[in-house]
């Protein structure tokens, strides 16, 4: 890349500090000493709060926290939260700044959703928007997209599932309720200062858990990795390092955390799948990769999977429910049940992922050359890792199939990509086709609609441009996969 007016030659690395390994999570309470830190907001899942891990989190605390500290929980959170469960947490947090002074430490025990809802409420305690609108600080064009004005009180993040990466990540993600669309906050601010990712904290997912949340790893590191160069990225150059975008595109340090995640992922997620407790080694492998996968896609950026997911999840009907996720009651959230479906993040992906491949990776659709070999040999090597991970299973392809697929991969290495994603779904057992969540024909024009304005993903698609006939397009092909 030839650095120009135009182009950003410039990227940069934001992450969480990370601290890894079994029993990890009992090291909380020694943290907390450090920063002396009494007063501590406690976010966890109401599910978690039943279980060990928020046993050995309140256990570390009372053993080590500084003398005379005190710890307040909030457990409201939604699975898949939105505007409204936000803003619950927004105002217990800033209630309690109010009445009592601002905490000294943050902790958000459970998956991305609990993570999330930690990071906004961390956000809005410490710095109200100006005009008192949510809005404010959610991103365009939904939202203001206003700068975090300062810094927030630390946060520590304990992931309970491998998937989400919101560890390592300056994104909160959340389903607006009013336009029936995903959206998000994103800034470096919101990064937790510290990830705890625990293995033994991941015994209590349920295998459909295990496997939608594997799979959004999955896409996390094909999408960073197949993304634009971040020195073709529209924009070009910002005025000033602190508006240069979290999503900067594919760049070489972002591609070292996305290809490990993937191979790491294509290996041990199939195992994990299969027994989430009791697979040690494949379990420590998947927590490690989500977060090795949040630190690629936190500075690169996903593209069209997540993009597209936004509005296959905000928009599905009462009528569909995945399997092994807990429906929200009045007592665990912060609205009541209000007849919306859930999809699960994961799989709201994973589903849309072989429609996006193949017209990402059709060759001859990029008009810059080097844009063009780019993405054609970042789909193919994707493509040859699953495929070699395919033949070390039991049952995988000859050596001679790999030898014909080579030159059908070059060829066509969206198709060849789409095809190998198929086949690890199969094995995995996840649904294909959107029209396996209750959609059809008829729904083509709001899905596409709804993830027109998801314009901070969609514009790092290698593939441009990504307009509505483009989506109505995608969405078509995504009705059976």
């Amino acid at each position: 890349m030839t650095p120009s007016s135009r182009n950003d030659p410039i990227c940069e690395l934001a992450s969480s500090s990370l601290r890894f390994g079994p029993s990890s999570t009992s090291e909380i309470g020694h943290d907390l000493k450090y920063m002396n830190a009494k007063r501590i907001l406690l976010f966890v899942d109401p599910h978690v709060r039943t279980l060990e891990p928020f046993t050995n989190v309140m256990t570390s605390i009372e053993q080590h926290a500084p003398q005379g500290h005190h710890v307040d929980i909030y457990d409201r959170i939604r699975v898949e939260p939105n505007n409204v469960s936000f803003q619950h947490a927004i105002d217990y947090a800033t209630n309690q700044t109010s009445l009592h002074g601002p905490y000294d430490a943050v902790i958000a025990l459970g998956g991305g959703s609990t993570i999330d809802t930690a990071k906004v409420a961390n956000l809005y305690a410490c710095h109200p928007p100006p005009n008192d609108d949510f809005y404010d600080y959610v991103n365009p064009p939904l939202g203001k997209g206003l700068p975090v004005p300062g810094p927030l009180t630390p946060l520590i993040a304990i992931p309970t599932t491998a998937g989400t990466g919101s560890e390592t990540t300056g994104v909160a993600i959340f389903d607006d309720a009013p336009t029936r669309s995903k959206t998000g906050i994103a800034h470096r601010r919101l990064k937790p200062t510290l990830g705890i990712v625990d293995p033994d904290n991941m015994r209590s997912m349920s295998a459909s858990v295990a496997r939608y949340s594997g799979m959004d790893v999955l896409c996390h590191a094909l999408e960073s990795y197949t993304a634009v160069p971040y020195g073709l990225r529209p924009g070009g150059r910002a005025a000033s390092p602190i508006l240069r975008p979290a999503y900067q595109g594919s760049n070489p340090i972002s591609d070292i955390w996305s290809l490990h995640a993937l191979g790491e992922c294509v290996a041990y997620l199939p195992r994990m799948a299969r027994d989430p407790a009791d697979d040690d080694e494949a379990r420590s492998k998947m927590c490690l990769a989500a977060s090795a996968a949040g630190m690629g896609f936190g500075n690169a950026g996903v593209h069209l999977c997540h993009g597209m997911s936004y509005a296959v999840a905000s928009q599905v009907n009462g009528g569909y429910w995945t399997e092994g996720y807990p429906k929200p009651t009045s007592s665990s959230s912060g609205d009541d049940d209000d007849g919306h479906g859930l999809v699960a993040h994961g799989l709201s992906v994973a589903i849309n992922a072989p429609s996006v491949f193949r017209f990402t990776g059709t060759p001859g659709q990029i008009s810059d050359p080097f844009a063009e070999e780019y993405s054609r040999d970042r789909h193919v090597e994707c493509a040859m890792i699953l495929a070699d991970a395919r033949m070390q299973r039991p049952n995988g392809a000859s050596t001679a199939i790999r030898a014909l697929s080579e030159k059908a991969v070059r060829d066509q290495p969206g198709e060849a990509l789409a095809n190998e994603l198929l086949e690890m779904m199969d094995l995995l057992k996840i649904p294909v086709g959107i029209r396996s969540l209750g959609y059809d024909e008829s729904d083509v024009e709001e899905l596409a609609k709804g993830t027109l304005p998801q314009h901070r993903v969609t514009k790092l698609s290698p593939r441009q441009p990504v307009e509505l006939e483009e989506l109505r397009g995608l969405f078509r092909d995504a009705l059976d996969g």
